[in-house]
């Protein structure tokens, strides 16, 4: 008997330890390949590029991988990098494993249990490792029962998607301004909720067929109100405008930078660098005046608690157009990849708009909509609606939550008309 319990110890200890490794785990028929490129952030230094993680040197050097499963059921996860023989950990809602890589082109982690459907956090930390780092992956394999042809996530770089996906969804408010054909002034307003100040977002208020005006977050330490007019000639180059169809300035406010913009079509930008704050709300006020001659003024005002008055941003002049204001909307997006893992959000309230027949008209409808990449559902953590007296748009951070695009939402009246002297405008 004294030799049985010698046996079983041993047996014990042997489990014990070897419990701290996964056991051997295949990948099921149902195989998807989730890419660094577009799916992962890194924390402490480490690099997310197009080929995937690289420069990950450090134990707290921290990657995070997300996707979206319909269905709970078992998930396995593979690591497809490579590395010399390093010890790497691979935790999921709190369950870690640990593997040891060798010079091998894909190593199983091991499976678990999904509970919920929902996005899934993989977090993925060096533990040791002999060579100068702990290896490069570019992606990792996922079977299992929780997957399915519905799990969610940036397939590809096809259309620079791994650039897209990971500043996330945009998210619009279409405002239904059905029946009014001279909408000469668009007033709106926007607060910003606490902790929702994210670096690289834009708060956009008054947005129209020919451009846009809101706020945003550029930095640690910079803010701007920003105001921009596209080019009537398409291009992305702003070098490339011809001279009679460049945005021309007409006038703009004190401390107002004025120049070119590009990559996302090309035209006239105007920005004031501004200290904005969360829980402060911001008011903002647009106005189109064509003068028959193919010409059509556009002028932005931006109103801030802290200052109690109406200041200039800018007034542009725009070639080769003659119309009032059309196809307005409001947006918030994230232009910094580095941000798109962190969710923001903004209220949208008090919509009116100046007709010159019908003078202040309050617009309490609107139709929500994303850009692509929500409508190709590489990623579904985009949401907006009515929250108690005004609209409200959020997007990023792999919240679960996601809004039926072309859905229509009606805010109360509040008959709260803007009390405005256009005469002594700035």
């Amino acid at each position: 008997m004294k030799g049985f319990s010698i046996l079983v110890s041993l047996c014990f200890i042997v489990f014990c330890c070897t419990s701290l490794v996964s056991p051997v785990v295949l990948h099921d028929e149902n195989k998807h390949i989730v890419p660094f490129g577009g799916n992962a952030w890194v924390t402490n230094g480490a690099d997310i590029t197009k080929n995937g993680l690289e420069n990950w040197t450090k134990e707290n050097q921290i990657c995070t991988v997300y996707l979206k499963v319909s269905k709970a059921g078992n998930l396995k996860v593979s690591l497809i990098l490579t590395s010399e023989k390093s010890k790497i950990q691979v935790g999921i809602a709190g369950e870690n494993k640990i593997i040891q890589t060798a010079n091998m082109p894909e190593t199983m982690a091991g499976e678990w249990e999904i509970k919920d459907p929902g996005y899934i956090k993989i977090e993925i930390k060096g533990i040791e490792k002999q060579g100068s780092s702990f290896g490069q992956i570019s992606a990792i394999g996922v079977s299992g029962s929780a997957i399915n042809v519905e799990t969610a996530f940036v397939k590809n770089n096809e259309g620079n998607y791994f650039y897209w996906g990971r500043r996330g969804p945009s998210v619009h408010l279409n405002y239904n301004t059905e029946g009014l054909e001279n909408i000469e002034w668009f007033y709106s307003e926007i607060k910003v909720p606490k902790n929702n100040d994210v670096i690289g977002s834009y708060y956009m208020a008054n947005g129209f067929k020919n451009g846009y005006f809101g706020m945003q977050v550029n930095s640690e330490t910079e803010r701007r109100v920003l105001f921009s007019i596209w080019s009537p000639f398409t291009t992305d180059d702003p070098s490339k405008i011809p001279e009679d169809q460049k945005i021309g300035l007409l006038k703009k406010g004190q401390n107002v930078y004025t120049g070119e913009f590009g990559n996302e079509g090309a035209g006239g930008q105007s920005y004031l660098k501004y200290n904005w704050k969360v829980e402060n709300t911001y008011k903002f006020l647009l106005g189109a005046k064509p003068d028959g001659n193919d010409f059509t003024t556009y002028s932005a005002y931006f109103f801030a608690p802290e200052e109690n008055k109406w200041q200039l941003i800018a007034s542009f002049k725009r070639p080769k157009t003659n119309s009032y204001l059309n196809g307005l909307y409001s947006f918030l997006e994230n232009f910094v990849p580095e941000t798109g893992n962190i969710q923001r959000e903004a209220e949208y309230g008090n919509q009116w708009v100046f007709d010159l027949k019908n003078g202040w008209v309050e617009i309490n409808r609107i139709t929500f909509s994303a850009d692509a990449t929500a409508r190709i559902a590489y990623r579904k953590d985009y949401a907006g609606g009515l929250k108690g007296d005004a609209f409200f748009l959020k997007n990023c951070g792999f919240f679960d939550e996601t809004t039926t695009i072309k859905t229509t939402f009606e805010r109360p009246i509040k008959k709260d008309k803007p009390q405005m002297d256009f005469q002594s405008l700035p």
